[in-house]
This record gives C-alpha cells, structure tokens and sequence, in this order.
C-alpha cells in the first residue's frame, strides 16, 4: 500500500487516543515529524445517525494529512455506512477498531470484544471494504486475554477480507494501558501475513521505534501515549530515521511556545468552550516532570478562565528559567 510505506518512511504514525487525538493535537504532532495521524474513534452509529457531536470529531483541514479516520461499531452494514460517509469527507483511509478495551465500547458489542468473534470481525472488514474505494485498515489487540491471544487469526482475516493493513498493539483487552506490551506478537503477526503491519504499544522515546522494527521487522510504528505532552518524539524519531544525531528534547522557551500555540489552536478550531475544559490534562502532560511542577498542578486545577492559565504557566516557566 502506497501511502502506508510513503509514511513509514518518513517517521511515526500518531494512534487514534480517544478524547485526545483532535484536529489541534494532529497538527501539533505534524509540525514535530508525524507522518501520519488518525482521528479518535469515532461511532459508526452516531455517523449514521447524523449525531452532530459525533460529526465534530471529522474536523480537519488541509494540513490534516495524510489522514485515517478511526470508527467503531458492531454491526457490518451500519459500519459499511458509516465508512462511505467519511470516505465522502476526503480523507485518506479508514480504520476499523477491534481493541479498544474501554467498558462503554465493549458493551455495545464494538471494540477488542469482536476478537471473541472472529466471524464477525470479517463481516465488518468485507462490508467496510465494498463500502469504499480508499484504503481501509483494522486496529486490533494481541487477544481478549492471556489465555485468548489470537492476532494472528484476526490478522489472518483481515489480509482474507482484503484489509490494506492491520495494527496490533501488542496488549491484551483485560490488560487495558497496563502492563508491558508483548512485542513477540507483533513479530508473530508480521511473519503470518504479507499485508503491511503497524506495531503499537511502549513507544516512549525515539530510540523504542529502532529496537521495534529490530525486533518485530513491523513496516511501521504507532505511537500513542507517548505523544502526549511530548510531540517531540516524532522529532527524534525523524532524526534516528535520517541517521541524524538524536537532539529533539526542547529548552523550556520551546516547551512554553508548544503550549501556547497548542491552545491558540483548541481555540482556533474548537472553541473557547472546548478548549477551557479540554486543555487542562494537555498542561498536565506538558509540565510533568519539570521542578516544581506538584505545585503549579495544584494551582491550575483551581483555574476557570483561559486568561489565568496563561498567566500561571508565563509566571511558572518564568520561574523555571530564572532557578
């Protein structure tokens, strides 16, 4: 698949993070090196439906690709649906979720619970695949749990129904963020199928992507938690990439210039509504591990207005700089 070796060349895919991976954070993370981004999950029901909340989550722009759109859902005709609908808005492929371990996506039969009904999940490949015409890919987990791990059979079903790639973060459903992922399953995955494969899971610094590929021969690599506070890391990544010195870490002026034009943009695109609720756990990501900084948490926790954040964290950085 072209566009998936394309970007795999030129560094990291950001993952879909749901209630994370928004227009704002897709381009920051592009601005970094991100080669190529996918949105959150978004509901297969709520696209058909016409729910006007879950349309937000296509917001994009022109900057915004190459692009997958990320949906979920259980049954194949809404999901085919659904795909024809995003496939409509321009975007570049799509991406079905079978992992998603989260209790409100499970009980409606959608996310890493298909891994238990490997003949559903071909239905919903098959049917998503006659949908459209752009590329369709499937985010999947190692298995249901330790006793279940059957990648390799999902994987297996995927390259039958067609699917142009398939990602495996190397965790199981039960496991949930916990835990160290199992890249062994990966290595597995890949050695099964000659679609491409995405490895997932543990990227936390540049140096995870070399030994990923080393160990698991995956085409390309995720990351997801990661990114967050840190877009850098595709910076890093690019560099390694380019058999560049690794230098991507920024001084404090370009941490504190990230954050303020992170906000302009939840601003920008999502609205100062949006943005005042949604922005405080990006501040909380951005700060950590910086001196001081269970203090300036504290204070920021107790801020309403956008005004006073900015504020604070001029007055926090200012602090940092003159220690």
């Amino acid at each position: 698949m072209d566009l998936l070796k394309t970007a795999a060349k030129k560094g990291a895919f950001l993952a879909p993070l749901a209630g994370i991976s928004d227009l704002p954070f897709r381009l920051i993370s592009r601005t970094q090196g991100c080669s190529l981004a996918y949105t959150e999950m978004i509901s297969a029901n709520g696209l058909v439906r016409e729910t006007a909340r879950t349309y937000e989550y296509l917001k994009m722009n022109i900057d915004d690709h190459p692009l997958g759109v990320q949906i979920f859902g259980a049954d194949p005709q809404i999901m085919a649906e659904a795909a024809g609908i995003v496939a409509d808005k321009g975007v570049d492929l799509i991406d079905i979720n079978m992992g998603c371990p989260v209790r409100k996506v499970i009980k409606t039969g959608a996310g890493a619970v298909l891994l238990k009904d490997p003949a559903l999940c071909a239905r919903i490949i098959e049917a998503v695949k006659k949908a459209v015409s752009i590329p369709v890919t499937v985010k999947i987990r190692s298995g249901w749990n330790r006793s279940s791990i059957n990648a390799v059979e999902i994987a297996r079903i995927a390259e039958d129904c067609c699917a142009d790639a398939v990602t495996v973060h190397a965790r199981t459903a039960d496991q949930g963020y916990s835990g160290k992922a199992n890249w062994k399953i990966i290595a597995e995955v890949k050695k099964a199928v000659k679609i491409p494969v995405i490895g997932n899971g543990d990227i936390r610094q540049p140096l995870d992507v070399v030994k990923m590929l080393s160990e698991t021969d995956c085409d390309a690599v995720m990351v997801g938690r990661g990114a967050l506070g840190n877009p850098w890391i595709f910076k890093g990544i690019n560099q390694l990439f380019n058999n560049q010195a690794l230098d991507y870490l920024p001084t404090l002026k370009q941490r504190m210039e990230m954050i303020e034009n992170h906000w302009k943009m939840e601003v920008k695109f999502l609205g100062l509504k949006v943005a005042d609720k949604s922005f405080h756990k990006h501040i909380l990501w951005y700060t950590k591990g910086l001196d001081n900084s269970h203090k300036f948490r504290e204070n920021i926790g107790k801020l309403k207005k956008d005004e006073g954040l900015l504020q604070l964290l001029k007055d926090y950085f200012r602090s940092l700089e003159e220690a």
